[in-house]
């Protein structure tokens, strides 16, 4: 149930309103020229295993710390629990975060080479666009402990946001609707993001999420 989650998280990452509104930008570039779906799906899948090497080795560190501090795991849950619903109330724009706000750049990716090395690179700057859930996977991941569960977790949370951005540099141009239709209710999907976030927070920090996922195996 904890991949599921992350696996969610990922996928709302990609809705994002600082994320999604550059989508087609990004299929542009992919594209470098050439109108090949082949040549732009390799493109982009390049660019989906650079940040998500990243986010594994970031899941490697927060799952190896959390595994380390297991014998504090009351205090560990609580601190996750709190992060976690600080990034609820940043989405819901009670509490402003400013490291979570979105930034653009612009890149363009000639190679599938090249779009690695901007997926690499550009994991860093994805980081404040995706800041809220992405933290919110690392705490998940802090707070199981364990470096193959850290990695585990963040992996399948890159998934979940690779995955529909593949599907999109091959479907981009019969998803608009789609897209469009999210665009006009990002303050719903917003409130329903940051209500999801303070609830994950809340059994976090009173140690009743890993009691729910055992539950629910």
């Amino acid at each position: 149930m904890q991949f599921f989650v992350t696996f969610l998280e990922g996928i709302i990452s990609f809705i994002s309103p600082c994320m999604l509104p550059m989508l087609p930008v990004y299929i542009t570039y992919f594209a470098g020229g050439s109108d090949s779906k082949k040549h732009i799906f390799a493109r982009a899948l390049s660019f989906v295993v650079g940040f998500t090497l990243v986010f594994s080795l970031l899941g490697l560190f927060a799952g190896t710390l959390g595994g380390l501090l297991s014998r504090y795991q009351t205090a560990v849950n609580i601190v996750c629990g709190v992060f976690v619903i600080l990034f609820g109330l940043s989405y819901l724009e009670i509490i402003p975060l400013r490291f979570l706000k979105g930034i653009n750049g612009e890149r363009e990716a000639g190679s599938i080479i090249s779009a690695f090395i901007f997926g690499v690179i550009y994991s860093v700057s994805l980081t404040p666009c995706v800041g809220a859930f992405l933290g919110s996977a690392l705490m998940l991941a802090a707070s199981e402990g364990g470096a193959v569960m850290g990695t585990l977790l963040l992996l399948v949370y890159s998934l979940g946001m690779g995955i529909p951005f593949l599907v999109s540099a091959v479907l981009i141009e019969k998803l608009n609707t789609v897209f469009t239709f999210i665009k006009k209710h990002y303050k719903v999907i917003n409130t329903v993001s940051g209500v999801f976030l303070i609830v994950m927070g809340l059994l976090m920090a009173l140690g009743l999420f890993g009691r729910l996922m055992s539950f629910l195996r």
